[in-house]
């Protein structure tokens, strides 16, 4: 899997997750209220109209950097962002996510690079349906 693939990847799973824990609680309060679980079964699942429909980026990346307990600058930082999704922030993987993403400016330039690296996750994730603020990307 690309890098890039994999920030979607991991960004989707915690999506899921955190809707299937929404879900488990909802159940449980329909269960208590007499609400059957055949009726949650019998709802409709629309499709996703993209990979990353209805994921909130912001959302996820702010309470990953708070469970992380230490200070992270995922905002600006591609370092820090793939860090908060357990990927390798090495130099040798974002050279690799700035080719997979069409930069071609410097690879030795890093500062130059990881500013366009974020900028372009930022506007990737957004392309691909993750609700992500104008102001990151």
């Amino acid at each position: 899997m690309s890098i890039f693939g994999s920030i979607m990847a991991k960004l989707t799973g915690y999506a899921e997750a955190a809707a299937h824990a929404a879900g488990s609680a909802a159940a449980a309060v329909g269960a208590a209220v007499g609400i059957g679980s055949a009726h949650a079964a019998e709802a409709p699942v629309a499709p996703a109209a993209a990979p990353l429909a209805k994921v909130d980026v912001e959302k996820i990346l702010t309470e990953l950097a708070a469970k992380h307990g230490q200070p992270s600058n995922w905002r600006v930082s591609i370092v820090d962002l793939m860090k908060l999704l357990d990927l390798d922030s090495s130099l040798t993987a974002r050279k690799e996510l700035a080719h997979e993403l069409g930069f071609t400016g410097d690879t030795n330039d890093s500062a130059t690079m990881n500013i366009w690296l974020h900028k372009q996750v930022m506007t990737k994730l957004a392309e691909n349906g993750g609700k992500v603020p104008a102001e990151l990307h």
